[in-house]
């Protein structure tokens, strides 16, 4: 898999949810290796959208359409300033990956001091984790380097914010703490209404 990251700042959150729909509609069905996308708009203006494709040729082939090229200039209007992009085939997935059943997603994004630790304790926390939160119902993460992008698809938001007060088992709560001493520069972001698109 290889996904590309775009990240911004909305300057008209309708007009990018607008497009995002637009492209679904017009060049989704004819995109290539594409399948599929989460993204949205945070209550305080963050735009984040992750694209996933069959591999990084297939994207490639894909943004070199001129259909495409045409539409992320459009696109683009709507945000303040530059986009930056992160692309990687260095993906992890757990309880499945995305899915398109997510009321509510939030986007972590930051840095490790020991990724093999850090990608070692998401898998072993991955049966637990479908145990003690149902609101979980899928993961994704982003590699570059020791940077990441992790999304994590939750039933809604209610569910999520309930199963955070939960009380964790002991041997969850320990490498949950274990896994923050290991990250650093840590930044979130809610998608209250996110825009899920699978091929």
């Amino acid at each position: 898999m290889y996904v590309q990251v775009i990240r911004g700042r909305a300057k008209d959150g309708p007009g990018l949810r607008k497009e995002m729909d637009r492209w679904s509609e017009e060049l989704g069905p004819g995109s290539i290796g594409y399948l599929g996308s989460t993204g949205g708009v945070t209550e305080d203006g963050k735009f984040i959208i992750l694209a996933r494709f069959e591999s990084e040729e297939a994207a490639q082939r894909n943004n070199d359409r001129p259909e495409q090229d045409a539409w992320f200039k459009e696109f683009a209007t709507h945000l303040d300033g530059e986009p930056t992009f992160l692309n990687s085939t260095d993906i992890d997935e757990w309880q499945g990956g995305g899915s398109d059943d997510a009321g509510f997603v939030q986007i972590i994004t930051g840095s490790v001091t020991d990724k093999e630790k850090v990608r070692e304790m998401w898998q072993g926390m991955d049966e637990e984790m479908s145990k003690f939160r149902p609101d979980v119902i899928g993961g994704l993460v982003v590699w570059d380097g020791t940077d990441f992008v992790q999304s994590i698809y939750f039933t809604s938001e209610k569910e999520a914010r309930a199963g955070e007060s939960k009380e964790m088992p002991a041997e969850a709560a320990e490498s949950m703490q274990e896994m923050d001493s290991i990250m650093t520069n840590l930044e979130y972001l809610d998608l209250l209404d996110p825009q899920l698109n699978s091929k």
